[in-house]
């Protein structure tokens, strides 16, 4: 293995308790559809062991306009006028106020990676990309990892040429396709092969191991069956590491 893989669910997929003791990290949903409060943020971060680490998504005030059925989460009533300057990177207060609090979570998690997933009708028209930019260009980022998992048309050159001059990790389900660019760090979402109801079989989580070799891997599994894969996944890869050492004798 080229670097360490850290293995983890989207979302608590059992008690806080158990997940803490069995896993090394978690990718939060709850902050995509209706962020928490910066305090029970807190509260999770001293509940966790100190080496534990966190990533979460962005606000899909962000990242999706409001005719995204996702938004039927969203608890908060928003204006006909706000439903319009919401989502799509658009350089509107409404989309910095989801950052703004998207970002306070995120360090109230002491979060490592921040993913901005985007819908398919997210298109890679100009003025899409013009958004993104300014976007990405004007935000304080600090010690953050930013993840964007582009979806719909996008090539994967368009993605490379982003991804570079805006310093984003690309974020990818890798039964999909495999990211575009180098990073030193690789961020995978397992959403499920052909739907998120898909339970991972031995050799799929063999192919994932190996695609884990070129570099350092966040691998954070997105299914139904999410909590079995990431531990059948776990096994896999200790029962790697531990052969790769005895052959080291």
């Amino acid at each position: 293995m080229k670097g360490p893989i850290t293995i983890g669910c989207c979302g608590f997929a059992e008690s806080q308790d158990k997940y803490f003791v069995e896993f090394s990290a978690i990718e939060i949903q709850q902050t995509f559809y209706q962020p928490p409060s910066f305090e029970t943020a807190r509260r999770w971060r001293e509940k966790a062991p100190p080496h534990f680490e966190f990533a979460l998504k962005a606000w899909q005030l962000i990242t999706h306009s409001a005719t995204s059925p996702t938004y039927r989460r969203l608890r908060q009533s928003l204006s006909e006028q706000a439903k319009k300057r919401a989502g799509s990177f658009q350089p509107t207060d409404e989309v910095w106020q989801a950052w703004e609090t998207t970002r306070q979570i995120a360090e109230a998690l002491q979060a490592r990676f921040i993913i901005f997933q985007c819908p398919a009708s997210f298109a890679p028209s100009t003025e899409n990309q013009s958004n993104l930019r300014q976007f990405f260009k004007k935000l304080e980022r600090g010690k953050l990892q930013l993840v964007w998992e582009p979806r719909g048309k996008w090539q994967p050159e368009q993605i490379r040429s982003l991804c570079e001059e805006l310093q984003l990790v690309d974020g990818v389900d890798p039964f999909q396709r495999l990211p575009s660019v180098k990073h030193s760090v690789q961020y995978f979402r397992l959403h499920g092969i052909g739907g998120y109801r898909y339970q991972f079989t031995d050799d799929d989580l063999q192919r994932l191991a190996d695609w884990c070799q070129v570099a350092p891997a966040w691998v954070m599994f997105n299914n139904t069956c999410m909590l079995d894969d990431a531990r059948r996944f776990t096994k896999l890869i200790q029962s790697t590491k531990l052969g790769e050492r005895h052959e080291t004798y």
